[in-house]
């Protein structure tokens, strides 16, 4: 009968105990809340959050997001991303302009970042548009890269197929030969470059153990929209900011 009532339950090819990988999270004495905030606007919060991550010594990458795009007709893909700056403007991340996400921003310009630093249990979601930075932004970052990484970019024609991994180590091989010894400068090819996330929506979240997670959402006022300081308030620099239920 267990075995049954097991074989029911658990349908998949592997099934996850129900207790057994429940992590504690914070408890009622380490709360978020709106007092907490250390700005009405989510640009110096989020440089809160980020600078405690990045100074913490179980966070390797406290700037690897993910980063969800979608077809104009909403099919959606998601992939592993690194920020390399941030600021009032938006979040910029550099890319090959002919993979999988870059055809698909082409089409639809909305995406969604998830931060998620474990050690911490918080998480930061943005929602919003992306636009292409100059090519003199472009230029600057790539030539400050580490001379592997330029080749690399110039190796991989990235999302295409390829018969095998010979065919990135042949052509990095060829370039090595050309630029590997530092006297030619690695130009930076015309199909990679930087794209900068105007954020929409910026949520904070904190894990809580009894799963009574915080959430506090910030957000641009809808056209018409008065902050009611009960459910709404109004925030700075032309944001609002809530609390979610969990």
């Amino acid at each position: 009968m267990y075995n049954l009532a097991f074989r029911r339950y658990c349908r998949y090819w592997y099934c996850l105990p129900k207790r057994g990988m429940r992590k504690e999270y914070k408890d009622k004495s380490d709360t978020f809340t709106e007092k907490d905030l250390v700005a009405k606007e989510p640009f110096t919060q989020f440089k809160n959050w980020f600078e405690e991550a990045r100074n913490h010594k179980s966070i390797l990458e406290a700037n690897a997001f993910c980063l969800a795009t979608a077809t104009k007709d909403g099919h959606p893909s998601v992939r592993q991303m690194l920020m390399k700056g941030f600021g009032t403007d938006g979040i910029t991340f550099f890319t090959n302009y002919n993979s999988r996400k870059s055809r698909e921003l082409a089409e639809n310009p909305h995406v969604a970042l998830n931060f998620y630093w474990e050690p911490l249990k918080r998480a930061v979601r943005i929602e919003g548009q992306v636009q292409k930075v100059s090519a003199a932004e472009s230029d600057e970052y790539f030539q400050s890269r580490p001379r592997n990484s330029q080749i690399g970019a110039l190796v991989s024609e990235q999302s295409k197929p390829i018969a095998n991994r010979d065919v990135l180590s042949d052509r990095e091989k060829h370039l090595k030969a050309e630029y590997g010894d530092g006297v030619k400068q690695v130009p930076r090819p015309q199909h990679w470059g930087g794209f900068l996330v105007v954020p929409e929506v910026i949520e904070f979240w904190q894990g809580q153990t009894d799963r009574l997670h915080d959430r506090i959402r910030f957000r641009k006022l809808k056209s018409g929209e008065t902050p009611d300081g009960v459910l709404l308030h109004q925030g700075n620099n032309g944001w609002a900011y809530e609390r979610l239920s969990p």
